[in-house]
């Protein structure tokens, strides 16, 4: 039995319903209406685009570098203004998903706190 955290979710299949259940939070919440607002009216790339991500990042298939090259994931965000409320933003709606698609705390906890900080990174503005 494989050990990565793609591995632990679920590979493609709870990897993917975490993207979809992030993006459905994010679609329906009031409390993210500017992360939403953010991204295109059709979510189905963005969401392709965070599932091969992940998929790498997680210790799964290179998805987004064999596709889209290397994630720059920093000046890929730079024309978004990412401030400390879009980033909670982002953070509620994930936190949410991995709390309803994620049956281990000890995973669960692992995967907020390194999502977390990848979030923080992504800020470009004050506040």
């Amino acid at each position: 039995m494989s050990d990565t955290i793609y591995d632990k979710l679920g590979g493609e299949e709870g990897l993917r319903a975490l993207v979809d259940r992030f993006y459905d939070l994010m679609d329906s919440l009031p409390e993210a209406a500017a992360i939403r607002h953010m991204h295109p009216d059709d979510l189905r790339e963005s969401r392709d685009k965070l599932f091969e991500f992940l998929s790498g990042w997680t210790g799964g298939p290179q998805l987004y570098i064999q596709r889209r090259g290397h994630p720059r994931l920093r000046a890929r965000h730079m024309p978004f203004p990412v401030d400390e409320s879009a980033r909670d933003q982002w953070m509620l709606c994930m936190d949410r998903a991995l709390e309803e698609s994620v049956a281990d705390p000890m995973l669960r906890s692992q995967l907020s706190g390194a999502l977390g900080r990848v979030a923080n990174f992504m800020r470009n503005q004050p506040g």
